[in-house]
């Protein structure tokens, strides 16, 4: 009986020796962070799925106004989370050679070769070779794709409002962001009145994706374990689906572009080089990428994720926004009757990029509801940051915290009205470059940030030419954030009224 004892014993003391051996990491280090338990460090609340991970940030972020930076615990693994918006803009961009990567890579098989998740030499490669897919000229070729979708989806909530005003939001803008992404990535023109294979696969891939899985937690604790197993996080059934979805558009296509000026076209351009080159900053060093059919899912991955679930997520909250406001509202039909009257009617790449008063009203829904959190990024060495006394060793997570950031009253007073005037030039003029960072910022920003700007403002436009939005008795009055996804999303849906026009 004794042995069992002596083992069990054993057992429960090296148990908690692993899972607090870390845990006085910033003590040490004499930077201040609130309190972490044993395992989960400071992230208890989300791994019990209690709390947004957006919001555990920012408790840790107020909890200590004075400080530039904030050590807290992502379950064992000791995280800077940063305060001070200088030293974002060092990490980010002054020294963005330092921490040019996220450190989650995945394998380069199985869609982790994408723009996304790609660290080192792949991402600086891809990176080169894609910026220049979301050019004006690119986009503005696109636009025709996006505006055809958005007549289809118009004629589709005129149909579903009338037999019922009260509609739940983010499903129904759903259907537009993926008929414009099936459109413009992949070429495929989609009934979004009909229950087809993608609506079926791409409504799965959404909770497989988006949801919260235990996975997290174990990416938490062991940040290289999938690079090391040389796996990813993602199902078979997605893996599957994409590069399915690939071959089928190249063989349709017969491996060359067709014309259509969609993402597909673009890719294809690439694909007929065989392989993509690219240098690091300061390096004449060439890199090489094999621009094979795992770096063309991976992309045709990203693309879907980037411009389907976040963008139809901005939309709702804007329409939330826009409802509660109705002030604010009146100036944006106003702005909407106004430029389509100058356009004849046509909404077009130009004529969307009118909507000044739109781009506040999205920028300021992005300040409120910053899509995204965070944003990490993992120092290549050891580094010490300048006039702060801190250093860090190779391989040290750094978190910034949109959502944080965006909410600190020190940048934006009263944080929690929605007013669409903080971005006017004259006060984006005069804030820190680093106090709006919705689609990131530095080198490893968003690439898909100006097609998401088009994208939800063509859809925009039609809907709200047609319809004003009010709320209803189902209506939250405050938004309470679901803890059961990774990108802010509003606990239960969004419900409001759409009523015509005219």
């Amino acid at each position: 009986m004794i042995p069992y004892i002596l083992v069990l014993i054993t057992l429960i003391t090296t148990l908690y020796y692993y899972t607090t051996r870390t845990l006085h990491f910033w003590k040490n280090k004499k930077v201040l962070g609130p309190k972490p338990v044993a395992l989960f460090g400071n992230f208890f609340e989300m791994t019990t799925r209690k709390k947004y991970l957006g919001e555990i940030l920012k408790d840790a972020y107020n909890q200590f106004p004075d400080e530039k930076v904030v050590g807290i615990y992502t379950m064992v693994t000791p995280v800077l989370l940063v305060r001070d918006l200088d030293i974002v803009k060092q990490v980010t961009i002054k020294d963005f050679d330092v921490f040019p990567d996220r450190g989650t890579e995945f394998s380069k098989e199985g869609l982790g070769a994408n723009l996304f998740n790609a660290d080192g030499d792949t991402w600086r490669v891809l990176r080169n070779y894609f910026t220049p897919l979301f050019t004006s000229g690119k986009l503005k070729n696109m636009t025709y794709l996006m505006t055809e979708r958005a007549d289809n989806f118009l004629n589709y909530v005129d149909r579903i409002v009338k037999e019922n005003p009260e509609q739940e939001v983010h499903k129904l803008i759903q259907k537009y962001t993926l008929s414009s992404i099936s459109a413009c990535a992949f070429g495929i023109d989609m009934d979004i009145d009909k229950e087809n294979e993608i609506v079926k696969n791409i409504s799965s891939f959404d909770k497989l994706i988006f949801d919260i899985s235990y996975f997290i937690e174990i990416i938490m604790m062991f940040p290289d374990l999938m690079k090391k197993f040389n796996t990813s996080l993602f199902p078979k059934s997605i893996v599957n689906f994409f590069y399915d979805l690939v071959r089928v558009v190249i063989d349709e296509r017969k491996g060359a572009p067709i014309g259509r000026k969609d993402f597909m076209d673009l890719i294809l351009e690439l694909r007929q080089q065989g392989e993509i080159k690219g240098t690091r900053r300061g390096d004449d060093k060439q890199l090489q990428l094999d621009f094979n059919e795992d770096v063309i899912a991976g992309q045709a991955f990203a693309f879907y994720v980037a411009g389907y679930e976040t963008s139809a997520t901005t939309m709702t909250f804007m329409l939330y926004e826009l409802a509660r406001n109705l002030d604010i509202q009146k100036k944006v039909l106003e702005e909407i009757d106004e430029v389509l009257q100058r356009h004849e009617g046509k909404i077009t790449y130009d004529s969307v990029n009118e909507l000044n008063y739109m781009g506040k009203v999205f920028d300021e829904t992005l300040r409120m509801y910053p899509v995204l959190d965070s944003l990490q990024r993992r120092a290549q060495c050891n580094y010490e940051f300048p006039d702060l006394g801190l250093k860090i060793e190779k391989g040290q997570a750094v978190f910034i915290s949109p959502m944080s950031i965006h909410h600190d009253a020190k940048h934006y007073p009263n944080p929690q009205t929605f007013d669409p005037e903080r971005f006017s030039p004259e006060n984006v003029k005069n804030r820190h470059p680093c106090a709006y960072i919705p689609f990131g910022v530095g080198p490893r920003n968003c690439i898909g940030m100006r097609f998401a700007k088009v994208q939800s403002r063509v859809c925009m436009m039609k809907l709200l030419s047609k319809y004003s939005v009010e709320m209803t008795h189902s209506t939250p009055k405050q938004v309470e954030l679901s803890p059961l996804r990774l990108i802010l999303s509003p606990m239960g849906g969004m419900h409001l009224k759409f009523n015509p026009r005219y």
